[in-house]
């Protein structure tokens, strides 16, 4: 059974990990040839190695980055969202499942300080923005509060520097 990605114990690389890990993170989609031939090694190798980092939890899964712009919803918004005091379980809950089920939704961060959660939502413009903020999370009968930013730009790295 492999570990859970987000297992604490750290797992120990070598230098060929790294430059695999290096090299999958830049192109997800590499065939095991070409991974083989930018790492130095045989593709029996490169598989097997690809394999391990797979089994160990390393890699915990292969996404595709998609260009919400060209689907429509070009407005990007981080919604702060605080909830209501009592029964705290229940609400963080509650909320989780409602949020993760919404369209609108690209990401949900369940946090410890200033907000409860931070919604990533793509929308089609300013008011689908305001009408998915005031019916799907300020509607939402736990929710106290929420805070929305409009992304103009950002970087997404696709894994910490830190394995290099």
């Amino acid at each position: 059974m492999a570990p859970e990605p987000n297992d604490p114990q750290p797992v120990p690389l070598d230098e060929l990990d790294r430059r695999i890990l290096e090299a999958v993170t830049a192109d997800g989609r590499i065939t095991n040839a070409a991974l083989a031939e930018r790492v130095g090694v045989a593709p029996s190798t490169a598989h097997t190695r690809l394999r391990g980092l797979i089994d160990r939890g390393v890699i915990s899964s292969f996404t595709a980055s998609v260009a919400q712009a060209r689907l429509g919803v070009a407005l990007q918004a981080l919604v702060g969202v605080t909830l209501r005091p009592g029964a705290r379980q229940a609400s963080i809950t509650d909320f989780a499942e409602h949020t993760r089920s919404l369209a609108e939704v690209v990401q949900v961060f369940f946090l410890g300080g200033a907000d409860d959660f931070i919604v990533h939502v793509a929308v089609t413009d300013s008011s689908a923005l305001r009408r998915f903020v005031v019916e799907q999370i300020s509607g939402h009968d736990r929710v106290a509060s929420t805070r929305t930013n409009i992304i103009f730009d950002y970087h997404r790295n696709a894994v910490v520097d830190s394995f290099r």
